[in-house]
Parts: structure tokens; C-alpha cells; sequence
């Protein structure tokens, strides 16, 4: 790939937003583990996702149909 198309692409990536491991989010994912019975990292990835304001996560090791609060789970395999 030359350096300019690699330069387009992370172009692109940079209008994404980015949510940040804060003390704040890795308590709540600790939470929502405790809560929901997740493994702590599928808690994390969650609670990013709210944090985001995401209204889908897609996943295939989560239930599909899943809710938690305004984010929905999705398995793109189904």
C-alpha cells in the first residue's frame, strides 16, 4: 500500500469517535459484569459502546437481540 492511500484510510478512522478507558468506564464495566453475568471484557466492550452513544453493537459472542438500555446486540452471523 502506498504511503498515501495509507494516509486516505487513517484519514477516514480519524472522524471516528473514541472512548477512552477512564477509571469511571472500567468501574462501570465491573458493574455490568457483577449485574449481567458478562465476562468483564465483553463488559468493557459494552460499556464503550453506551458510552458512545451506539444504538447496535454487532457481536457474535453476545445474545442477539440483547439489550442494554438504548444498545442493541446483534450477531452478523445469524
Amino acid at each position: 500500500m502506498s504511503p498515501r492511500s495509507a494516509r486516505a484510510i487513517v484519514e477516514q478512522y480519524l472522524h471516528w469517535r473514541v472512548v477512552e478507558n477512564s477509571g469511571s468506564l472500567l468501574l462501570a464495566a465491573i458493574e455490568l459484569s457483577a449485574s449481567h453475568r458478562l465476562s468483564f471484557w465483553d463488559a468493557l466492550v459494552v460499556q464503550a459502546a453506551v458510552a458512545a452513544g451506539c444504538e447496535h453493537l454487532y457481536s457474535e459472542d453476545l445474545q442477539h437481540g440483547r439489550k442494554f438500555g438504548k444498545l442493541e446486540i446483534i450477531n452478523p452471523f445469524l
